[in-house]
């Protein structure tokens, strides 16, 4: 049978999913790839500072990376104490609440919308991720929208969770798993 699976000639963002002008948007991404992403190293408030100005919510203490990614920084929110790594994309279509005394390790990608692969005009969907306090995400795991890691949870490196994650737990995997109690 012959059909059609997508259109994306018929794609488009619906109003205001972006969340600001894009103007706003472009001045963003400006920022990022000058002030935010060559400054030096062990200048982590000011890059919390960058954040806050384009609307993020970011605790104190947090440690940023200049090398980490950020889509809008008004659908971000960290908690205090908590470090993201280099290379980490927090794709924030949707939102991403992260808790406080998280650690998001190098190269992990958090990612907050995806297509409606069931309709031809393969709708964006954005779906909030929450990572609760005192998570760990080893290096290069990816989260799929609309997920929570519960407190505690600490996802070994390379995983891919696609599923909700339990507190307290260590989980691997692709999809991750919870395999032992953490201690």
């Amino acid at each position: 049978m012959d059909r059609d699976y997508q259109k994306l000639d018929q794609f488009s963002l619906p109003k205001g999913f972006r969340g600001r002008s894009a103007l706003v948007v472009q001045l963003w991404w400006l920022t990022q790839s000058t002030f935010f992403s060559m400054s030096p190293q062990f200048t982590y408030k000011w890059r919390s500072f960058l954040l806050r100005c384009f609307g993020a919510k970011i605790g104190k203490g947090v440690i940023i990376r200049p090398s980490v990614r950020v889509t809008y920084p008004w659908k971000l929110t960290i908690g205090d104490f908590s470090w993201v790594g280099d290379n980490a994309e927090l794709y924030t279509l949707g939102e991403i609440e992260i808790g406080s005394n998280v650690v998001i390790s190098q190269k992990s990608y958090l990612c907050a919308a995806t297509h409606d692969y069931t309709k031809e005009t393969f709708d964006m969907v954005d779906k909030k991720i929450t990572i609760e306090d005192e998570v760990w995400l080893a290096a290069d795991v990816y989260i799929a929208p609309g997920i929570t890691v519960k407190k505690g949870t600490l996802v070994g490196a390379r995983s891919s969770v696609f599923n909700d994650l339990p507190a307290g737990m260590i989980c691997v995997g692709s999809p991750a798993k919870p395999v032992k109690a953490r201690v």
